[in-house]
């Protein structure tokens, strides 16, 4: 089982960062965090790194359900995506396959929230054009 689902667009890397916040607001999802990897390495190492970004999406409804479920799910939220520059000017999107990351936990209640995550993740990524 993958723990990520993908795709590569040709934008800009900002327009494709907007095209997947957009779409993560299509589909109920808020972000909460954004990490800039590539400005964190450069302070904290400071090497060079491609523009590689990684947003902390949450549904706050799933969310709810999930903490309602197990209590201890926080941590392992929120869902993190990842928009990051590719060679030739193509730009990566990825998603977390929350029913992969949450295989461990023998919880069927929260099994069935990770897969509307999965499904909402899946058409998130598939919209980004």
């Amino acid at each position: 089982m993958t723990y990520h689902f993908s795709k590569t667009v040709d934008l800009p890397f900002d327009a494709a960062v907007a095209a997947t916040t957009a779409a993560l607001k299509n589909h109920g999802f808020g972000v909460l965090t954004q990490i800039d990897v590539k400005d964190t390495l450069n302070k904290k190492l400071g090497v060079a790194f491609r523009p590689y970004l990684i947003l902390g999406a949450c549904n706050p409804k799933l969310a709810y359900q999930a903490l309602t479920h197990e209590d201890k799910i926080g941590t392992m939220l929120p869902c993190n995506v990842v928009v990051q520059q590719r060679e030739g000017g193509k730009v990566e999107i990825s998603a977390v396959d929350p029913v992969a990351s949450m295989a461990a936990i023998e919880n069927p209640k929260l099994g069935a929230v990770a897969t509307q995550v999965r499904e909402l993740l899946k058409q998130v990524v598939a919209e980004i054009a």
